[in-house]
């Protein structure tokens, strides 16, 4: 496994305030990775200095295996950055605004002319190109800005709350060009609020809670941290008392609790220990309807986790 980005002990305070504290993360390469947490958890802070923008306090970021301290004359042609709050220059075509930034980059003429069409077509603005960027929707300026970010075909981007502020259509709209350059090779690191969106979209995650990362992994990952535990839920037309005394003496059957018809059993066996106590129920008469594993979503996996750390 190729990593693309790597931190050890990264830090930054300001004053008194510690806002990244000791931050260790390692991203492999044409990874999709999402950092999760409230207003305040060093998100942004963390973005900005893999993206060069600010200084760390302490501590080593690598990109693409390069330390950047020494090396960042060349991996800044490596990164692509994307902050919350995009400021765009109204006045101009919508082909203007990227030949700008393109020309920013010490592009050639021809060269310029073929990624602004590309990207425009990447990010689907193409019928926009003569469109003054005043007159661009909200989803639209933000495609625009991902456009920006993209001009010098970086292979690392950093996406500071793509999705904010977007309506529904807009967000699935972000969320299929995301997968697009996943598809492309490029390594990308967002942040959101949007947790359900995360999981859907992220291979991993990171959870962070008052500058440092208190969890760390894929989401299956995560979740086991939280709770060992499966949870394991039997939907029934016949009687669950008789369900219970089956399976309750089974290997890997913690708990099983009822609930009119339908049993809930905390669970720590594998897939062939769950297998087999459907077809123990079965066996034994049982006369089941649903047969599911109940899984924590994201944003139960993160309430959770910041719960017991503060405890």
């Amino acid at each position: 496994m190729i990593t693309a980005i790597a931190t050890r002990n990264l830090t930054r305070r300001f004053g008194n305030l510690t806002a990244v504290d000791r931050l260790d993360l390692n991203i492999p390469e044409g990874s999709l990775f999402g950092l999760i947490g409230p207003n305040g958890a060093g998100k942004t802070t963390t973005l900005r200095m893999l993206a060069g923008l600010l200084e760390p306090t302490a501590g080593e970021i690598r990109i693409q295996q390069l330390p950047v301290r020494q090396y960042w004359d060349e991996i800044q042609w490596q990164v692509g950055y994307m902050p919350d709050f995009f400021g765009v220059y109204e006045d101009l075509l919508v082909w203007e605004y990227l030949d700008f930034f393109a020309r920013c980059y010490r592009l050639s003429p021809q060269k310029r002319q073929r990624i602004v069409t590309d990207l425009l077509e990447l990010v689907d603005l193409g019928e926009k190109r003569e469109a003054y960027v005043n007159t661009l929707s909200r989803g639209m300026r933000q495609r625009l800005c991902l456009a920006h970010a993209l001009v010098h075909d970086p292979q690392v981007l950093l996406l500071d709350e793509p999705a904010s502020g977007l309506d529904p259509r807009a967000r699935v709209e972000m969320r299929e060009l995301l997968r697009e350059l996943r598809s492309m090779g490029k390594t990308i690191v967002l942040s959101s609020h949007i947790l359900t969106e995360l999981a859907d979209l992220c291979d991993s995650i990171g959870i962070m809670e008052k500058g440092r990362l208190v969890a760390s992994g894929t989401l299956d990952d995560i979740r086991l941290r939280v709770q060992p535990e499966r949870r394991l839920n039997i939907q029934l037309l016949s009687d669950p008392s008789a369900a219970i005394a089956s399976i309750s003496e089974l290997p890997g059957v913690d708990k099983v609790s009822s609930n009119s018809d339908q049993l809930e059993v905390l669970f720590t066996g594998d897939e062939q220990s769950a297998a087999d106590l459907l077809d123990t129920l079965i066996k034994r008469g049982a006369r089941i309807t649903a047969f599911q594993e109940i899984k924590s979503d994201l944003e139960e996996v993160y309430l959770k986790l910041t719960t017991q750390e503060e405890t």
